[in-house]
C-alpha cells in the first residue's frame, strides 16, 4: 500500500478547498471563510434584486430565492459565527427586498452590512438589517418613495396600496437604524434634490448623519466590528 506524505495530502486538501470556495462563490456570489479569527460568511447583494418576475439576462441580479434559503442555511450552521453583507444594489423588487431584510434583522446570527458603491431604494432597509452597519465614503445612498413599473390604475385604491407599502418600508428602516419617520419621509419626498423624481441621494458621510447607517467605514472595521459581536455574545453565553 503506497502512503502519500503528509505535506502532498495537505496541498491536496488545500486546493480541494480552493475549488470548494471558487464554486461557491460562482453559484451563489457568496463564500464561507473558515480561516479568519472566526468563521464567518460573507453574502454579496449586487445589482437588481429580482423578485416574482425574472429580469433580462443582461442585467446583473440577486434572486432573493437564492438568498433566503442561504440566511436559513447560516443560521442553522453552528460553524458559522457572524454574517457580512455586502451590498451594492440599485434596489428591485419591493417585497422581496424587505423579506429579506425581515429575515436578517431576526436572525440570532451576528450580522453586519456594508454598503459599497450604492445602496439605492430598497437597498437602504436591506443595509438597515443588519445589527451593525457600515458604509465607505464614496457609497451612495438614495430615498425616494415606492414606484411601479407598467401599467398603474389611478384610482384611490392603488395609492391606499402605496401609501400602506410605503409606511412598512418607513416603519422596517426607523426600527432598525437611528433616524426618525418624520426625516425618513422628509427625505423620500424631497423636490430639490432629483431631476426626474422626488428624493434624496446621501453620500456615505450623511447616511450616517442622517442616522440610516451606523458607521463609516471599510471592510476592515466591518470585520473588525462582526469579530467583537461574535465575542460579546461568546461571554454572556
Amino acid at each position: 500500500m503506497k502512503h502519500f506524505p503528509a505535506k502532498a495530502a495537505s496541498e491536496e486538501n488545500g486546493a480541494s478547498g480552493e475549488n470548494e470556495q471558487l464554486e461557491q462563490i460562482e453559484k451563489t456570489g457568496s463564500i464561507t471563510a473558515m480561516k479568519g479569527r472566526h468563521p464567518i460568511h460573507c453574502l454579496t447583494i449586487i445589482g437588481q434584486i429580482e423578485g416574482h418576475y425574472v429580469l433580462p439576462a443582461q442585467n446583473k441580479s440577486t434572486k432573493y430565492e437564492h438568498v433566503i434559503p442561504q440566511l436559513v442555511a447560516i443560521e442553522q450552521d453552528e460553524e458559522i459565527e457572524g454574517l457580512l453583507i455586502l451590498l451594492n444594489t440599485v434596489g428591485g423588487d419591493v417585497e422581496a427586498g424587505l423579506a429579506i431584510a425581515e429575515l436578517i434583522s431576526g436572525m440570532k446570527t451576528p450580522t453586519v452590512s456594508l454598503v459599497l458603491g450604492g445602496g439605492h431604494s430598497i437597498g437602504v432597509p436591506l443595509a438597515c438589517s443588519a445589527r451593525q452597519s457600515f458604509i465607505v465614503p464614496t457609497a451612495t445612498m438614495t430615498v425616494h418613495p415606492v414606484r411601479m413599473n407598467g401599467l398603474v390604475l389611478g384610482v384611490p385604491q392603488t395609492l391606499d396600496y402605496f401609501d400602506k407599502m410605503q409606511d412598512r418600508i418607513i416603519q422596517f428602516v426607523c426600527e432598525n437604524s437611528r433616524i426618525t419617520p418624520q426625516r425618513f419621509h422628509e427625505l423620500m419626498m424631497n423636490k430639490d434634490e432629483l431631476v426626474m423624481d422626488v428624493g434624496t441621494v446621501l453620500d456615505g458621510k450623511a447616511a450616517v448623519e442622517e442616522g440610516l447607517i451606523d458607521h463609516l467605514g471599510n471592510l476592515q472595521e466591518a470585520v473588525r466590528c462582526l469579530y467583537g459581536l461574535i465575542e460579546e455574545g461568546a461571554e454572556r453565553q
